[in-house]
């Protein structure tokens, strides 16, 4: 049984080493040849959450530096101090002083760098320029195209793939030997369903699940992931475009009361479920069509619920017709 004082798992898990990291063997290769040869560039680390890029920057900083990480490494949340203090403050003044480690640049690693506002980024790349002998910096963003191109000039861009499924389970039955779980083989399909290539989501699922019984199953899973099973989603849109507009609605009570989801998160997994559906190439278009065009009322503030029913009736309107 799994203690829940143990240390996190997105702790506990995480690569030590730059040739551990899962699924990013092109960008790996390239960080060894940098840790090897002693000299790298600034870096700009792209890629959807969960993936490896902070990961990434760690490890090569934990080979460059061994037992001198803490002088020579410093990593910032750019989420947290998104102004151009942060910028002017303790970024300037760690990168202006010597590097106490042997013949190596420091590195500043500014993580959820497309969270800086654009201020913050112009008084960045002056920083970057004048202590380029003595610091490189590491930029790590879900959307590169978010960081000013002063700022892309002056880096290597490297772009972190998702994960696929093969990578995901491989990374389940590593935690799965090394804590002594059981994991069912629905449950295993189910942590890489709701953790669409995300290993941070998928860790914090599978440790929640793990609190509970060391016997990891399907059930526990959605429950904790707020999910519902992709055959929930797929029955309340099959009743919908087959005009039942009462068995949609009823199922769609189920999604929202048993499961606890949002609006939003009811119209992701129907976007997700959409193409799977055995109905005609001219429904599909029409409920992609419905996807889109209701979440962007939801997003701009309209009732779910009602936002909801609204497109189970436009679907079940669309057969009779």
């Amino acid at each position: 049984m799994v203690s829940i004082e143990d240390i996190a798992w997105t702790e506990k898990y995480r690569p030590s080493k730059i040739s551990e990291i899962i699924g990013q063997e092109a960008i790996a290769h390239r960080l060894e040849a940098f840790v090897k040869s002693k000299s790298f560039p600034n870096m700009i680390f792209a890629g959807p959450a969960g993936v490896g890029k902070t990961t990434s920057a760690l490890a090569m900083a934990k080979e460059l530096y061994g037992n001198e990480l803490g002088e020579a490494f410093k990593e910032l949340n750019a989420s947290d101090s998104r102004g151009i203090d942060v910028i002017r403050g303790s970024v300037k003044e760690f990168a202006r002083t010597l590097p106490l480690t042997s013949g190596l640049v420091k590195i500043i690693f500014l993580d959820e760098a497309d969270a800086l506002t654009p201020e913050a980024q112009h008084a960045l790349r002056r920083t970057m320029e004048r202590y380029s002998a003595t610091t490189r910096f590491v930029f790590s963003a879900n959307y590169a195209s978010k960081i000013i191109e002063p700022i892309q000039s002056r880096c290597v861009v490297l772009r972190f793939k998702p994960l696929n499924e093969e990578e995901v389970k491989k990374y389940i039955h590593r935690i799965e030997k090394g804590e002594g779980l059981q994991i069912e083989e629905k449950a295993v399909e189910a942590l890489v369903y709701v953790s669409e290539g995300d290993l941070r989501k998928l860790t914090n699922v599978l440790q929640s699940a793990a609190v509970l019984n060391s016997k990891v199953g399907e059930r526990e899973v959605y429950d904790i992931a707020s999910r519902a099973r992709p055959k929930e989603v797929n029955s309340m849109l099959k009743y919908a475009m087959d005009g039942d507009f009462q068995k949609a609605r009823n199922e769609l009570n189920t999604l929202l009361l048993n499961y606890g989801m949002s609006g939003e998160d009811v119209l992701l997994q129907c976007y997700r479920e959409a193409l799977n559906l055995p109905v005609g190439e001219h429904m599909k278009l029409s409920l992609l069509k419905a996807i889109g065009e209701y979440n962007f009322r939801i997003v701009e503030g309209a009732n779910e619920r009602i936002q909801l029913e609204a497109m189970l009736a436009n679907l079940a309107l669309l057969e009779k017709k």
